[in-house]
C-alpha cells in the first residue's frame, strides 16, 4: 500500500523544507457526506472551517467533536481527502471539523503557541479554535466531555498546542508526524496522548534535531505529566508494507495512557500502513474515544 504525501512546506526559522504529493490542492471533495462550510470572524480575521455532521445526528443527544488540523501549506479540501475521517464520523457518530489555517505569504499554517514571537505569525489560533467550538455548540449538541484534536505535521503541533493551553477544553489528542514545540504550559492538566511517527521522517526527524525534540523526549514529557508506567508494553505488526511497533505507557492518573505507533522506515506522511487491520484514522479514534473529561479531570 502506497503512503500519500500531503503538500506542505515547513519553514524552520530561515530554512524551508518542502514536500508535495501529486494531488491537485484544488481538487473537489466528494459531496456524499452532510458537509457544511463555515466562516467566522476572530480578531478581525475571517477564518474558515468545514464541519461534517453524521447522518444519525439528533439534537436530542450530545455527541463528541473531533477537530483535525492540516499541515503547513495545505487546504481543507486536499487534506480532507488524504486524512479522511468522514466515514468514521458517520459510523461512530461524532461531529468532525476540518479548520483552515490562516495565510502566511500564501501558505496556510497553524500557531500552536500563545500570541507572541514563538509563532509563525500574529494569528491567534488557540483563540480561533475556542471561538469555533463555541460557535458550533450554538447549533449542535456537543458533548463537552468529549472534544478531541488530531493533526498532521504542523497540524500535529497545533494538537499539542491545544493539549497545553486548552487542556480544560480538550479531552485527548493525537499527533501524526508532528512535534511538540517548546512553548509549554506548566499548569497543563493530565492529557491522554497518542503520537504516530515514522523513523525516516525527513521533515521532523524521529530522533529530533536543533529545532524539534525527539519523539521519545515528547513521550517522556507526557509520561511524567500523566504519571504513567515508564516501561511500555509493545506489540508489533509486520503485515503491511512497513513494520509498525505500538508502545503503550499505561496505568496513569485516572487511567490515562500515553501511546506511540512507530513506523519503521516511515516518512513524513499521514500513514496508510494498517496496524492489526486498523488505519490511522481508526487508531486515532479508538484511542481518544476511550476518554471523557469528567473521568480524567479533578474539580
Amino acid at each position: 500500500m502506497i503512503m500519500k504525501r500531503l503538500c506542505a512546506c515547513i519553514p524552520i526559522f530561515m530554512i524551508s523544507f518542502c514536500f508535495c504529493e501529486s494531488n491537485n490542492i484544488n481538487s473537489p471533495v466528494q459531496d456524499e457526506f452532510n458537509t457544511e462550510d463555515r466562516i467566522l470572524t476572530h480578531n478581525n480575521l475571517e477564518r474558515e472551517y468545514t464541519i461534517i455532521i453524521p447522518e444519525s445526528y439528533s439534537q436530542e443527544s450530545s455527541i463528541p467533536l473531533m477537530i483535525n488540523f492540516h499541515g503547513f501549506g495545505d487546504v481543507i479540501n486536499t487534506y480532507m481527502n488524504n486524512a479522511d475521517m468522514r466515514e468514521l464520523a458517520n459510523s461512530e457518530k461524532f461531529l468532525l471539523v476540518y479548520p483552515q489555517g490562516s495565510s502566511l505569504e500564501g501558505s496556510p499554517h497553524w500557531n500552536p503557541c500563545p500570541v507572541g514571537n514563538e509563532n509563525k505569525s500574529s494569528a491567534d489560533d488557540l483563540g480561533f479554535i475556542s471561538t469555533m467550538i463555541s460557535e458550533i455548540s450554538l447549533e449542535y449538541n456537543i458533548d463537552y466531555d468529549r472534544i478531541y484534536a488530531t493533526g498532521y505535521s504542523n497540524g500535529g503541533m497545533m494538537a499539542y498546542g491545544l493539549a497545553h493551553f486548552k487542556s480544560d477544553l480538550i479531552t485527548a489528542i493525537a499527533s501524526v508526524s508532528g512535534a511538540m514545540l517548546d512553548c509549554i504550559d506548566s499548569d497543563v492538566h493530565p492529557m491522554p496522548i497518542l503520537h504516530l511517527h515514522g523513523t525516516n521522517d525527513e521533515i521532523i526527524p524521529y530522533n529530533g534535531n536543533s529545532y524539534y525534540s525527539s519523539v521519545q523526549h515528547t513521550l517522556d514529557y507526557w509520561i511524567e505529566i500523566n504519571n504513567t508506567s515508564t516501561i511500555p508494553s509493545l506489540e508489533t505488526d509486520e503485515s503491511g508494507n512497513l513494520t509498525v511497533e505500538h508502545y503503550v505507557y499505561n496505568h496513569g492518573e485516572s487511567s490515562i495512557s500515553v501511546e506511540h505507533y512507530k513506523y519503521l522506515g516511515g516518512g513524513h506522511v499521514w500513514f496508510e500502513t494498517p496496524f492489526k487491520g486498523e488505519m490511522t484514522s481508526e487508531l486515532i479514534w479508538n484511542f481518544v474515544s476511550q476518554f471523557e473529561n469528567s473521568d480524567i479531570r479533578t474539580p
